[in-house]
């Protein structure tokens, strides 16, 4: 799945789009993604002057939308059906290495449970094979108008 692609999918635009490709994605099951990491980031003006680093909270908000993906080609919904996935809650989220310019990130989800309306999804994110982030992301699929 390529960028336009998951623009007809997500309502996320630059510059918080923050999942550049889809690999693989298995509907109601698993989703493998990337982002890649570039220098010319907004985020990296102030994360930090001379020595960047890409945040952990946009890790996880990365490894959030790949989920949001799955959710919403799981359900057969888009972002312009109305239909949004929010956080509802961030468990065990871990961080074991920075992630710097240059970098691909590579995003892994994969749904571990789903009750009425709230999605569980076990997350990770590598850069080359190495384990940079991993987090259980809760996401409430919701109304847009309820919001």
């Amino acid at each position: 799945m390529n960028i336009n692609e998951i623009m007809n999918i997500l309502p996320h635009r630059y510059p918080f789009l923050l999942v550049d490709r889809v690999l693989e994605l298995v509907e109601g099951e698993r989703i493998l993604a990337y982002k890649n990491i570039t220098g010319n980031e907004e985020v990296f003006n102030g994360h930090f002057p001379g020595a960047p680093i890409f945040p952990g909270v946009l890790m996880i908000e990365a490894l959030a939308q790949a989920s949001g993906i799955l959710g919403f080609k799981t359900t057969g919904t888009t972002a312009d059906d109305g239909k949004l996935y929010l956080f509802a809650g961030v468990d065990n989220a871990r961080f074991k290495m920075p992630v710097v310019p240059g970098d691909q990130l590579m995003l892994e989800s994969q749904v571990l449970a789903v009750k009425r309306h709230i999605w569980r999804f076990q997350t990770r994110a590598t850069v080359n094979g190495k384990l940079a982030c991993e987090a259980t992301l809760l996401c409430a699929y919701q109304d847009r108008d309820k919001v």
